[in-house]
C-alpha cells in the first residue's frame, strides 16, 4: 500500500475517533446531546416548577432517556460499520462512504429527537419560564 493510502486511512481512523469523542462527550448520561446540562440546571432548579409541571417533566425526561439510548446504540452500531469497511477497504471507498452516511443519519436523528424533547418540555412551563428557557437554549446554541 502506498504511503498516501495509509495517510488517507489514519486521517479517516482519526475522524471516525474524535466522531466518537464528541458524541460520548455531548451525548453522555452527565451531558446529554440533546440539551446542554445548564438547561436542565435551569429547568430542574431555577424556573421553581409546580408539582403538576415536576411530575410532566420527568415522564418527558424518561421519554426521552429511553430514546437517547436507543439512538445511541444506532450511532455505536453506524461507527462499527465503518472501522470495518475501513479496516476492510483500506480506501475512501462506497463502503466506507455509505457508512459516513449511516453516522450521519444517526447523529441527525439524534440531534432531532433532542430538539423534540426541548420543545416538548417547553410545552409544560408558563410564559414567564418559557421566557427565560427560551434565552437559555439561544445562549446554549450560540455559546462557543
Amino acid at each position: 500500500m502506498k504511503l498516501e493510502h495509509w495517510i488517507v486511512v489514519v486521517f479517516l481512523a482519526l475522524c471516525a475517533g474524535m466522531t466518537g469523542v464528541f458524541v460520548a462527550g455531548s451525548w453522555s448520561a452527565t451531558h446529554p446531546v440533546e440539551t446542554p446540562s445548564s438547561l436542565h440546571e435551569l429547568v430542574h432548579h431555577d424556573l421553581d416548577l409546580s408539582a403538576e409541571q415536576e411530575a410532566e417533566l420527568e415522564l418527558i425526561e424518561r421519554r426521552f432517556a429511553a430514546r437517547k439510548v436507543e439512538l445511541g446504540q444506532n450511532l455505536r452500531t453506524a461507527n462499527l460499520a465503518l472501522a470495518k469497511a475501513m479496516d476492510a477497504d483500506k480506501s475512501y471507498s462506497p463502503t466506507v462512504q455509505a457508512a459516513i452516511g449511516e453516522i450521519h443519519t444517526a447523529m441527525g436523528e439524534l440531534q432531532k429527537v433532542t430538539i423534540e424533547h426541548v420543545f416538548e418540555m417547553r410545552e409544560i412551563l408558563t410564559e414567564e419560564q418559557a421566557i427565560v428557557f427560551d434565552a437559555e437554549v439561544v445562549r446554549a446554541l450560540t455559546e462557543l
